[in-house]
């Protein structure tokens, strides 16, 4: 039978996680990560501490950050009990490792990964946990087998937990990151899982695990693959154009987003998915027959891409 929770070894992981995806991208960038610890003392409203690493103006990635948090808080915020009313004004201690990758290269899609464990302790009952997080990755030109990679390492790291799961995750992961104003994808999806609870701790764990150890092998063979691809003034104009979606669905539709602003976390952190330029235009649409428009009809709707 699955334990109570294991708080600490979860910390100890994300943080070791953080680490090496750090690593690893500084090496492919050749710049380094700014490192800004922080913490809440304890008494007010929020308390914890994190770790944000950032990059700006990267040789590879023009902005990003791979942040870690660990609060503990007095109420639960809306966004956290939208799917569990009954925890309503519990208290709570949410940990996790969030990042956003926007390379400097049109042909390398920007990337997000999220890991995280919440804790609730409702009055008169006992405490509750769940496990959330996934990846998902939005490109400004299409290329197929990227896509089937990207989609096919994330199978690969929910199968050893079901063979249920990733049809399950990859299908919430296309509705989730879906611009419901706009009527379209934000990129290609991957997986996304909240609220999950019914693998217990040590199961829940190891497929929390293994969906974070798999960040780097779905996405450094993409960026290898597209960086040194030649682009110019049109392919960067319209990555910004496409970049004004990301930011629409981040400050609209994302339920991290909202949990961190209503919890009183660290704006400046909370913020860093933002890319660093983006555009927009009034009823503007690619021309028939160009890579643009292939981007459209070809990638942003939801299909089976590892058939």
């Amino acid at each position: 039978m699955s334990g109570p929770p294991d708080v600490a070894a979860v910390r100890a992981w994300l943080l070791g996680l953080q680490a090496r995806i750090v690593a690893a991208v500084e090496a492919a960038d050749g710049g380094a990560f700014v490192s800004d610890g922080w913490t809440r003392p304890a008494g007010g409203a929020l308390e914890g501490d994190g770790l944000t690493r950032l990059i700006e103006g990267g040789a590879l990635i023009e902005r990003g950050g791979c942040n870690f948090s660990h609060v503990q808080g007095r109420t639960l915020p809306p966004s956290a009990t939208a799917a569990r009313p009954e925890l309503a004004g519990a208290g709570f201690e949410a940990l996790g490792v969030s990042l956003v990758f926007h390379p400097r290269n049109p042909y390398v899609p920007t990337v997000h990964m999220n890991v995280r464990m919440f804790c609730a302790f409702p009055q008169d009952a006992d405490p509750v946990f769940w496990f959330g997080g996934g990846m998902d990755l939005t490109p400004y030109y299409g290329f197929e087998d990227d896509a089937r990679h990207f989609h096919a390492t994330c199978k690969d790291a929910l199968a050893p937990f079901g063979d249920t799961l990733y049809p399950r995750f990859k299908k919430w992961c296309d509705e989730y990151f879906f611009l419901k104003h706009r009527g379209e994808p934000r990129g290609i999806g991957g997986i996304f899982f909240d609220d999950v609870d019914e693998l217990g701790f040590e199961q829940g764990f190891a497929m929390l695990r293994s969906v974070g150890d798999a960040f780097l092998a779905a996405y450094l063979p993409i960026v290898e693959r597209r960086r040194a691809l030649a682009y110019g003034e049109r392919e960067r104009d319209f990555q910004a154009y496409r970049r004004g979606r990301y930011v629409e669905f981040n400050l609209v539709w994302d339920r991290g987003t909202l949990f961190g602003l209503q919890s009183g976390g660290r704006t400046e952190a909370i913020l860093m998915s933002m890319p660093p330029l983006a555009q927009w235009r009034y009823q503007w649409a690619p021309q028939d027959g160009t890579p643009e428009a292939a981007l459209y009809a070809d990638f942003l709707r939801p299909r089976d891409w590892i058939a």
